[in-house]
């Protein structure tokens, strides 16, 4: 029966090889959240060591802002997103080996920002985008602030609380520039000096929209145990109907999904909407080989 065997075999490395290439892979460009730093190894450090093997030894660049760790961690609370984006914009552009494209993952914070990135900074070009709990209408409440230090995190919250459209905060507090108070909408756009620009919401930026749809696929997860961001449902871009915190506003509904070309890209089928069970940014090993890696894994061209 030595012929069926052979043809077993056969079928096995046709079916394997239209599925599992060993081809070059796009590099991946992660940017961590509040409270961590690029290469903490029990966070975005085992990530990067994940996707380096799973994906053939790719590059994985994992962003570090500033010169050093402790600036790094610091960065999430205490720079402004716009002066970030700046400073990543011009470290990809000397980067060789992502000229001719990468992909990116962004945890929490880091979603929204690499989102920025992607409408600001289309040079060398995003390919795929993942957000894993990425907060893209912003937050309003900070129940638990996943920080090293609680007195930090306390801080933050007074703040937010009581003064987050003051000039000062939304200067010196990173969380300030994506607090998006849903009982005070005017005072929202008026003065977020980040979010409100990156979702079209002061002004249409049309360069904004036709960066974003440059994407191949931009993907959102929500983490459906969240109590970290308020509302959870930001992580798929939406958020709260104006005037009230109780009623979520679907994302179809919202004046963003046309003003940021994000019908354009449902259209087209680039909206990629997963969710998994867990609190914020808690997923297991198995879910992220399942649903993340294969969204990673087309070869260069």
């Amino acid at each position: 029966m030595l012929w069926k065997a052979v043809i077993s075999s056969l079928l096995i490395i046709l079916f394997y090889g239209a599925t599992q290439t060993n081809g070059e892979k796009y590099p991946v460009v992660m940017w961590h959240g509040m409270g961590d730093t690029c290469c903490f190894p029990f966070s975005l450090g085992s990530i990067k060591k994940l996707l380096e093997q799973e994906l053939n030894q790719t590059y994985v660049k994992s962003l570090r802002i500033g010169s050093n760790m402790i600036m790094d961690y610091e960065s999430g609370f205490f720079i402004h997103p716009n002066k970030q984006l700046d400073y990543v914009c011009q470290e990809l552009a000397k980067d060789e080996k992502l000229k001719d494209g990468y992909n990116a993952i962004g945890f929490s914070q880091g979603g929204q920002f690499l989102r920025a990135l992607a409408q600001r900074c289309p040079l060398p070009p995003m390919k795929v985008l993942i957000s894993m709990g990425g907060q893209h209408q912003g937050v309003f409440g900070l129940p638990k602030c996943p920080s090293l230090s609680s007195k930090t995190c306390e801080y933050i919250r007074r703040i937010l609380n009581t003064a987050a459209y003051e000039e000062w905060a939304q200067m010196d507090l990173v969380q300030a520039t994506y607090w998006h108070d849903p009982l005070k909408e005017r005072d929202y756009i008026a003065h977020s000096t980040f979010l409100a620009d990156i979702n079209n919401e002061v002004f249409t930026n049309g360069l904004y929209a036709e960066h974003l749809n440059r994407l191949d696929k931009f993907v959102m997860v929500k983490f459906l145990n969240d109590t970290i961001v308020q509302p959870k449902e930001s992580q798929w871009f939406e958020f709260y109907k104006p005037g009230q915190d109780k009623e979520i506003l679907p994302l179809k509904e919202s004046k963003v999904y046309e003003q940021l070309g994000l019908k354009q890209m449902d259209i087209n089928q680039k909206l990629v909407f997963l969710a998994t069970e867990g609190d914020h940014l808690q997923f297991d090993r198995k879910w992220f080989l399942e649903n993340i890696i294969p969204l990673l894994s087309q070869e260069r061209k």
